[in-house]
């Protein structure tokens, strides 16, 4: 069992979403079990059960994972395939974010598109080399940093944006023979104080900022000229008022997401 799975086809992902059947992709990720077992925990008749696995089975989300014979009647053991899944853009495709429609780099909506583009990518990686039966060369970093004041904040982000982009063009070969393209997506936004799914749970957070902050979290105005994700500027951030951000006291400041780099 994977510890994390996409699921690139709309009908999977429909199936995923039905409240029943997601209850039972979750009691299956805690261990094999038949539909009379399930039938009680989830407080449906086997038949029913039945039919729900079915489906996901059709759809890749649970496996077989044993057979016990009982008298004249073979009891199926099904597991899901994963502990836990997410759902690519792909299901959606038609809609799907495309960051290359417009680039702010201080707009939150912006980096919601360059998350759900790395979400994609990251799961057609996974699913072609698994396909493959080879191994997928990625890397990731995640941390938490708490800023004093939003200058500080700013200056950080200012050190960081130089750093990635030295680094970007003292590697960048784009010319090089046999050379494979990576994409480098950094990001910087606030943490979510509250447990997810809470009412307002990141309604606090936007409202600490500044109103300048705030202001930039908007979409950009349509007749803002697009430039290529591939761009390999970036442009640090204009320093906000240098005030402590300490009003109301429990929530942390907005943030500002930093810039994707080269593809």
């Amino acid at each position: 069992m994977w510890d994390v799975t996409v699921i690139e086809d709309p009908e999977a992902a429909a199936v995923s979403l039905d409240p029943v059947r997601a209850r039972l992709l979750a009691e299956l990720a805690a261990g094999p079990a038949s539909a009379a077992m399930l039938a009680g925990k989830v407080g449906l008749p086997r038949q029913k059960v039945n039919y729900h696995l079915k489906a996901l089975e059709q759809h890749g989300l649970v496996e077989l994972a044993e057979e016990r014979r009982k008298g004249n009647v073979t009891e199926r053991l099904m597991r899901a395939t994963a502990a836990s899944y997410v759902i690519s853009p792909l299901a959606l495709a038609a809609v799907q974010p495309d960051p290359d429609r417009f680039r702010d780099q201080l707009s939150a909506r912006w980096l919601l598109a360059l998350g759900a583009r790395l979400v994609r990518d990251v799961g057609s990686l996974i699913t072609g080399a698994a396909k493959a039966r080879r191994r997928l060369a990625t890397y990731a970093l995640d941390g938490e940093v708490t800023f004093a004041s939003a200058a500080d904040r700013a200056a950080f982000v200012r050190e960081l944006t130089a750093g990635v982009s030295a680094l970007i063009r003292k590697y960048d070969a784009p010319d090089a023979e046999g050379g494979r393209a990576h994409r480098v997506v950094v990001a910087v936004h606030p943490t979510i104080t509250r447990p997810p799914g809470t009412a307002a749970e990141g309604a606090a957070d936007v409202e600490a900022g500044t109103g300048a902050e705030v202001g930039r979290l908007a979409d950009p105005p349509a007749d803002r000229p697009a430039r290529p994700s591939t761009d390999l500027s970036i442009e640090p951030p204009t320093e906000p008022p240098a005030e402590p951000l300490t009003e109301p006291p429990a929530e942390p400041p907005a943030g500002k997401p930093a810039p994707e780099s080269h593809q």
